[in-house]
């Protein structure tokens, strides 16, 4: 069985301090929830694991089935089966979907994946997303809407197939029956492949539709409550008040602390 382990994960944005060690565990075939207000580090983790440039890991391990994650190139984590379905995904002029696609599969493969093997994937998978039947030839995302450019991120994982994936808040801009529509396409692949999956959500709706295995919160880039599903309905019922949760002390944060509160003692000690 896969397993993605994160292990005291620290990360930096220009010099900010945003994950202030992160430790979960992912076995294939589970479905991990992260919730948590805004700004707190959730989409932080996804593009760390993933390897987006931008983020400097200070501390901490990710390892797939033992292999050091951090490691490796971006291209290398997504042919060792991590995938990253984006929050904004950006549009790529002058490519067509069917030529990305392409590309990324045989990135993949020893030999080059046939051409009739490729658009049949292709056209099955779109009728299965109830997308446009002109996808193939347009630009990647280019003039899409943000309903049909998330549908168009699981179309990209429907083909890649990969073994752990990562959803960036995938239900935002989808209306009432598209949120439907992929939540059941994501339930199929995920049971068909047992895929695991990572999905970083505000709404209860979607959780409701896809039920996680776990259930974690995330405040001030560190995982302070884990449990089962339930945790999705308190949280849409009673938000994250009831929390009531303090960041915890770095390791450098509590040594100061010691320290100062030592030299208090002390000069009380000293005036009696």
């Amino acid at each position: 069985m896969s397993q993605l382990v994160i292990d005291n994960l620290h990360v930096s944005i220009d010099d900010k301090e945003i994950l202030k060690g992160v430790s979960l565990t992912v076995n294939e075939g589970e479905i991990h929830a992260i919730m948590g207000p805004n700004g707190n580090g959730k989409s932080t983790l996804l593009s760390a694991i993933m390897g987006h440039p931008r983020y400097e890991v200070t501390k901490g391990s990710i390892t797939f089935d033992g292999k050091d994650v951090l490691e490796l190139e971006v291209d290398e984590r997504s042919k060792l089966g991590l995938f990253l379905g984006m929050q904004y995904p950006q549009e790529v002029p002058g490519v067509t979907n069917s030529d990305f696609l392409k590309s990324a599969i045989n990135a993949r493969r020893e030999t080059p994946i046939g051409l009739f093997e490729f658009v049949k994937s292709m056209e099955s998978n779109i009728e299965k997303l109830r997308m446009k039947e002109d996808l193939a030839h347009r630009f990647l995302n280019e003039g899409f809407s943000g309903g049909e450019k998330k549908r168009n991120e699981i179309l990209q994982m429907m083909m890649l197939k990969p073994t752990f994936t990562m959803l960036d808040e995938i239900d935002s801009g989808l209306d009432i029956d598209a949120l439907g529509l992929v939540a059941e396409v994501l339930k199929e692949e995920q049971e068909k492949r047992q895929m695991g999956l990572i999905i970083v959500s505000h709404y209860e709706r979607f959780f409701e539709l896809i039920k996680p295995t776990h259930t974690h919160i995330m405040i001030d880039g560190q995982i302070v409550l884990t449990s089962d599903e339930t945790l999705v309905t308190k949280i849409d019922r009673e938000g994250y008040d009831w929390l009531d949760i303090k960041p915890r002390e770095t390791q450098d944060e509590h040594r100061k602390r010691i320290v100062l509160e030592s030299c208090v003692i002390k000069e009380l000690g000293g005036k009696k």
